[in-house]
């Protein structure tokens, strides 16, 4: 029986002006998808030592395309797209409109910020790679571009926060529905998360690029920066989990287990996602042994609910598998709808999901990541993350996303479906380049054309990564192509389907502890006091800095 507390209200439908808000958002997200992949490959080919940047039209260096392909890719494609998707998702789930003079303002301010950054990279003065860490020096309107990126997730916050809040003025004593609740989550974490880039961003490097100030500290803008640059990857990582837990159930046919555990795993990765930056700094000097030890046990926790996820999703994909004729312990999986491009992306991104939540352990490990640390390893391990879980999982939404929006049908299913197995295939092969490569000491970050210190055992990895870098382009191409046909040429319905949502066996509960879970305000307090501990410390005894590097263009 369908529990009405999560699938109600039955056919609510964003209005016009805002759906269109919305569009262009996720038209922006993809548009500057189609930048990082062309760029991600001359990025997978220099390893195989072939050279096509020189074709790129302004590109000067291998490192302006490595700086391009990470920031749209990692930034603009991934903040465009959550903050079009969820304030989508809350809308549905409460039924209300948003605030459409705010959701302007949202799209607005990342098209700006986009400008601004594209501006200075596409001129070859902010060829600072995406992590932008001093000494490295760009042009300021890449600094302030990025910050107005990160003003509109705040933008976007307050959009969402404002929904709910008016949804509880109406309905006192009614539990949060569940997507409602799983979206505004995400973004009470990344708005926590965020504030350590801002700081960086807007207290060091902004007047640093005008001039204001003279020298850098950049310990203390790398520790700033990975403040928010852990968490980061949860907010690209939890728009798709949004996905996997109310909406892939449903379009597999399934029914999610339980309410309370859905809202129990975002909670964690609120509390569990921010404290954990130092480990990305295991190398660094200045940080005790101690606050790193720290790091990585916490990096640890915050493993836990992604197990916890693996497991509700499954089961949740098994009971559609059964509902379709599967029976045996495996079968279920191979009676799965896989003519659905929309479940199809979505499964396949949960499978080098897998792999790559493994290879995150072993980055998060004290030992072994001075082993790969560094190396082609690490982007072996986040492409099997943001690279496909995210990635494909956003494709996959808008196989059916782009048709709501448009009110069109899908063009090219059959073509929607190749592209995603090609993606898929070449997303593994590049992978097992990259990471074999990384344990045999081929470095991340490297012009491999001219690389004196190249030996002849990377020749296989770097092809590896080559010939899975052109799969990835080849299916990402593919992918737009059915995106396009369907803007342009998909059939008119006056009746587009609903947002999917999903069942769940347990119901939210009225009565008890679990009715806690709803109060957002406990637990921003208690990741507050986390983020403390885990920081406070070092900041305590490093402050106020050390000044005294100056800025470099070298590239």
């Amino acid at each position: 029986m369908r529990n009405p507390t999560v699938a109600s209200p039955e056919g609510f439908q964003l209005p016009d002006s805002q759906r269109r808000v919305i569009r262009w958002m996720i038209y922006l997200a993809f548009g500057a998808l189609s930048i990082g992949i062309i760029n991600g490959l001359g990025q997978a080919l220099n390893y195989a030592r072939v050279d096509i940047l020189q074709y790129f039209p302004g590109m000067r260096t291998y490192y302006q395309g490595l700086t391009v392909h990470g920031v749209v890719n990692a930034i603009v494609f991934t903040f465009a797209f959550a903050n079009g998707f969820l304030a989508l998702t809350t809308s549905r789930a409460l039924a209300r409109p948003l605030n459409t003079p705010l959701l302007w303002a949202v799209l607005g301010t990342m098209v700006t910020g986009t400008l601004l950054a594209g501006y200075a990279m596409a001129t070859g003065q902010a060829s600072v790679l995406y992590t932008f860490y001093p000494p490295l020096l760009a042009h300021w309107s890449f600094y302030v571009g990025l910050a107005l990126l990160v003003v509109s997730t705040w933008l976007t916050a307050i959009l969402l926060f404002g929904a709910l809040r008016g949804w509880r003025k109406e309905n006192e004593g009614k539990r949060i529905p569940l997507m409602a609740f799983i979206s505004v989550a995400t973004y009470a974490m990344w708005t926590l998360a965020s504030l350590g880039i801002a700081v960086s961003v807007v207290g060091l490097l902004i007047p640093w690029s005008l001039g204001l100030i003279d020298h850098s500290d950049p310990l203390l803008s790398r520790t700033l920066f990975w403040f928010s640059g852990h968490p980061i990857v949860y907010f690209w990582l939890l728009p798709a989990y949004v996905s996997w837990y109310v909406m892939v159930p449903r379009q597999a046919g399934g029914t999610l287990f339980s309410d309370s555990l859905t809202r129990v795993v975002f909670i964690m990765f609120l509390l569990l996602s921010i404290p954990t930056g130092f480990h990305h700094q295991y190398t660094d000097p200045g940080i005790s042994g101690g606050m790193k030890a720290l790091h990585g046990v916490l990096t640890f926790g915050v493993f836990f609910p992604s197990m916890v996820t693996a497991f509700s999703v499954m089961y949740a994909l098994e009971i559609g598998g059964r509902r379709r004729g599967g029976t045996g312990l495996a079968n279920w999986f191979l009676k799965l709808d896989w003519g659905n491009p929309a479940l199809v992306a979505q499964i396949l991104a949960m499978l080098t999901f897998t792999l790559g939540g493994i290879t995150g352990l072993i980055n998060a490990s004290y030992n072994l990541n001075q082993a790969i640390h560094n190396t082609a390893w690490v982007p072996g391990h986040f492409h099997m993350t943001v690279g496909s879980a995210v990635t494909m999982s956003f494709m996959g939404i808008a196989f059916w996303l782009i048709p709501y929006l448009n009110r069109k049908e899908l063009v090219g299913r059959g073509l929607a479906l190749v592209s995603q197995w090609v993606y898929f295939v070449g997303v593994l092969v590049m992978a097992r380049g990259l990471i074999s490569g990384g344990l045999d000491g081929m470095p991340r970050r490297t012009e491999m054309l001219e690389a004196p210190y190249s030996k002849p055992s990377w020749e296989l990895a770097g092809m590896l990564t080559g010939l899975g870098g052109t799969l990835m382009f080849v299916g990402g191409m593919l992918f737009f192509a059915v995106l396009i046909a369907t803007i342009l040429f998909g059939r008119k319905t006056e009746t587009p389907e609903d947002i999917p949502f999903t069942d769940t066996y347990h119901p939210p509960a009225t009565t008890g502890w679990e009715v806690k879970l709803d109060s957002f305000r406990y637990w921003v307090i208690a990741t507050i006091v986390l983020i403390l501990i885990a920081y406070g410390p070092f900041l305590a005894q490093y402050l106020p800095g050390n000044f005294t590097s100056t800025g470099y263009r070298f590239f």
